[in-house]
């Protein structure tokens, strides 16, 4: 069943110059949001993933779940540094992970609430974690929350494709400024299709 929201979203960038042929050539977007139950092993796979291809993004998180057997703050912190390491993790990213882990015993991020709150608020906490900038917070909110209006303006994905799409370069202010003008309030479509539009098919 589609979401509803998605649908409205649909409908709307159907009619966009440069959204719309995509729509047509991708159907409908696949983002929805995952339960709770899952936001900690997502950031955690975010943290594991960052900086590193798809591919190889992939064998490290699951070298991780196996070491933990079920990703838990608990089940990180029973393990060494060196254990997380052998993983193929760097030591900068063991510590992400120890510090994630650490703030959620400590109740200084309490995961579970984060869908309660506003776009902005879920970055504000999660940038508070060492290893999690915007960008990871973004890519939360997009794909963990399903939030429907996110626009990551660092994402290089995102710049490729406004490139492929219109032809021209465009730097992140200017790619910025069309998004609001154009794609308000469902950006987070309009980015699934942009990405799209980078595979090939």
């Amino acid at each position: 069943m589609k979401n509803k929201l998605w649908e409205e979203a649909e409908n709307k960038h159907q009619k966009d110059k440069f959204i719309g042929p995509l729509v047509k050539k991708w159907g409908s977007c696949t983002i929805k949001p995952i339960s709770k139950l899952k936001y900690f092993e997502d950031l955690v796979d975010a943290i594991c993933s960052q900086q590193l291809s798809g591919k190889a993004a992939k064998t490290i998180f699951g070298r991780v779940k196996t070491l933990l057997v079920k990703v838990t703050p608990e089940s990180i912190l029973s393990k060494t540094d060196q254990e997380l390491r052998d993983c193929g993790l760097s030591w900068q990213k063991a510590t992400y992970l120890k510090d994630l882990s650490n703030r959620i015993m400590n109740n200084e991020l309490r995961i579970m609430n984060l869908n309660k709150l506003t776009d902005e608020e879920v970055i504000t906490e999660l940038i508070k974690v060492k290893g999690i900038g915007r960008w990871t917070a973004e890519m939360f909110l997009m794909f963990s929350l399903g939030r429907p209006d996110i626009f990551p303006i660092d994402d290089l994905g995102i710049k490729k494709g406004f490139e492929k799409v219109t032809g021209k370069k465009w730097d992140k202010i200017k790619s910025a400024n069309f998004a609001e003008k154009n794609w308000k309030p469902y950006r987070t479509l309009a980015c699934w299709y942009l990405w799209r539009s980078l595979e090939n098919r």
